[in-house]
């Protein structure tokens, strides 16, 4: 029996033609079962799980390499299909081992399996977030045993990418593994442009370039016993020159599935609510002429954890075109559309137009719109949901000396930081930095600016200064937040419990006596911390009650100016979860959404209406658009 009619039994079906003679009654495979394992590393070795939070502010518990195990080898992806015993490969040993069943497919029919597959997995084609060593895996597994990878392993790609860190730092992965010689090693990086979106840009850099080198780090050692997978023979297998030396700008971006196999393409289908199949081939060149247009939509509407998955078939790879046969699928390009695991329509040829259009069709069915989408409401649409910030100045100078006369005034200094050195930092750290970020244009900071020394300096001067003190203190913050790299830094510290918690708790547990000038700092001081993405989503998921107690109490004071700050955090709060429901409509939602609680909302649009109501039966009617604003 020839390779691929071992590989088509597997599926019941012959390929050698209508002289082949072999069928499944007389076929002398064996059946009986290996085990399958799943052995896992951190890449990071352990830095993930100790910087991710502080270098995107999400947790990622590892950046993952997987590899099956099976007939008493370990086989993965990096420079090509490598094999080596288990546990002998470079990466050392492993994070975790999971038992993923058990397999039926033998072990010849498993390596030619392999063999036909060398092609699609070359070095050259590797990227550490698209098409890794988790794609083939879960490749493997799929052929092997029907299943797929943990949803952990399949899902940190997104989880990364989703933060704005990792939407930064994509196109410095990207340059590393475009346009490579044909070894395929990644070109070492730049620097990224990560000013804004990560508070250790060269920390962030060093952490990349050592997972990359460790993903594709070189496997032939004899000492590990790790052999490639044989490649063909120039007159034996013509591989075209377009499928292994991608040109510098192709489109390696795509968050694609790379289907080889029925198995994986069936749990594609159970783990994804609407899917989309691209069946090519690498001697079509209409496909080439549709590809972009498909990996655009694939990164634009692409959905995670169950929600709308694009997936690649190629008719010459591995078993692709069994994935073809299973619904008559005769000629390239043609696209399928799923939805609940059934088709729904099927696309041939090169028509950019009608694949949005069914696209977009498929999506609505998936996903329809609530039914207020539907309605005319031009009022609010016209409301910008950019949030109201406060960006006065004072004079900072002025501002810094008052703080110092209070810090001078404490006649019993108490903790870990003293007087002298809280009003040096104060002088020669925080003072230079806030009169540069607030410059026209900002004057450029130290790429290796550390803000570490924030919290232990606010923690001091709220220990030792009342309410009454404060303030000054609190507009630094105010000020400070309007910096991209301090917001980003500030989003990844336990806003529970960090400065943020700790200036609002003076707020909270003065009673009455709290003064109105520390009470409306810091209102505009969080009111800034919606300057930035991440930061908001913290601070509603983490200090919505202490908010909420702060905002419903501000929106009654006495003082005009007090309610419309405390309006204005309102209206940064009802904004930002509105962008999550229009997310959530247009299939953008990444999973991390802060849920929304209607008895929190019906507390505010009470707190809210009682102000506008408050202000209607005043003199000063000027200040209900504000409050309007946050009802909408």
């Amino acid at each position: 029996m020839t390779p691929l009619a071992r590989l088509s039994y597997i599926f019941g079906t012959c390929w050698a033609g209508p002289s082949c003679a072999t069928t499944t009654s007389s076929a002398t495979i064996s059946c009986m079962s290996s085990p399958v394992k799943l052995y896992v590393y951190d890449l990071s070795n352990g830095m993930a799980r100790q910087l991710s939070l502080q270098l995107t502010g999400r947790q990622l518990d590892g950046i993952w390499h997987t590899s099956v195990v099976v007939f008493g080898k370990e086989i993965f992806y990096g420079q090509g299909i490598n094999i080596t015993q288990p546990g002998r490969s470079h990466y050392g040993s492993p994070f975790r081992i999971v038992d993923m069943g058990e397999t039926a497919i033998d072990e010849e029919t498993f390596d030619d399996y392999l063999f036909a597959m060398r092609e699609h997995y070359t070095a050259d084609k590797y990227h550490l977030l698209d098409f890794n060593c988790n794609s083939f895996t879960n490749d493997c597994m799929g052929f092997l045993t029907g299943g797929s990878l943990p949803s952990y392993i399949t899902s940190m790609p997104s989880d990364f990418l989703s933060t704005p860190f990792g939407m930064a730092l994509r196109p410095s992965i990207d340059a590393m593994f475009t346009g490579r010689p044909a070894n395929g090693v990644p070109a070492r990086p730049a620097a990224p442009s990560t000013a804004s979106a990560s508070p250790d840009p060269a920390l962030a850099a060093r952490l990349l370039q050592s997972v990359a080198a460790q993903a594709q780090a070189t496997t032939g050692s004899p000492s590990l016993g790790t052999q490639p997978v044989p490649g063909p023979t120039p007159a034996s297998v013509p591989t075209p020159p377009s499928r292994t030396t991608p040109a510098p700008d192709a489109p390696l971006a795509a968050p694609m599935h790379i289907t080889t196999n029925p198995a994986s393409f069936n749990s594609l289908l159970r783990s994804h609510r609407a899917v989309v199949a691209f069946f090519t081939s690498a001697t079509c060149g209409p496909c080439r002429m549709i590809e972009p247009v498909f990996e655009d939509l694939a990164k634009s509407k692409s959905r995670p954890d169950g929600g709308v998955a694009f997936a690649k078939i190629d008719l010459s790879v591995g078993m692709g075109a069994a994935v073809a046969s299973a619904y008559q699928v005769r000629a390239t390009p043609t696209f399928i559309f799923f939805l609940d695991g059934s088709k729904t329509y099927e696309l041939k040829g090169v028509n950019a137009p009608e694949l949005r259009t069914q696209l977009d069709l498929l999506i609505y069915e998936a996903f329809p719109p609530h039914a207020h989408t539907s309605l005319s409401l031009p009022a609010v649409e016209a409301i910008s949901l950019d949030p109201i910030l406060f960006t006065q100045v004072p004079n900072l100078d002025a501002m810094f000396a008052k703080l110092a006369g209070f810090i001078d005034g404490v006649p019993s200094w108490t903790g870990t930081v003293t007087q002298a050195h809280v009003k040096e930092t104060l002088s020669k750290t925080v003072l230079p930095f806030l009169k540069a970020s607030t410059t026209t244009p900002p004057t450029p900071q130290p790429k290796s600016m550390s803000f570490n020394h924030w919290p232990a300096l606010t923690s001091s001067l709220a220990e030792n200064l009342g309410p009454s003190e404060l303030f000054p203190l609190v507009d630094i913050w105010r000020i400070a937040l309007l910096d991209a790299r301090f917001a980003a830094w500030t989003a990844t510290k336990s806003v529970s419990e960090g400065p943020l918690q700790r200036l609002m708790d003076k707020a909270l547990h003065a009673g009455d006596v709290v003064p109105r000038n520390y009470v409306l700092t810091v209102l505009r001081m969080l009111a800034n911390a919606f300057s930035n993405r991440v930061l908001a989503r913290e601070v509603i998921l983490f200090a919505r009650g202490s908010v909420t107690r702060l905002l419903v109490d501000a929106l009654l004071h006495a003082d005009a100016t007090v309610r419309t700050a405390a309006a204005s955090l309102g209206f940064n709060m009802a904004a930002y979860l509105q962008r999550l429901r229009v997310d959530k409509i247009k299939a953008r939602d990444d999973g991390t959404s802060p849920e929304e609680s209607e008895e929190w909302e019906m507390e505010i649009v009470v707190a809210v209406l009682g102000a506008i109501e408050q202000e209607m039966n005043s003199e000063e009617t000027g200040e209900c658009d504000s409050f309007a604003r946050v009802v909408y």
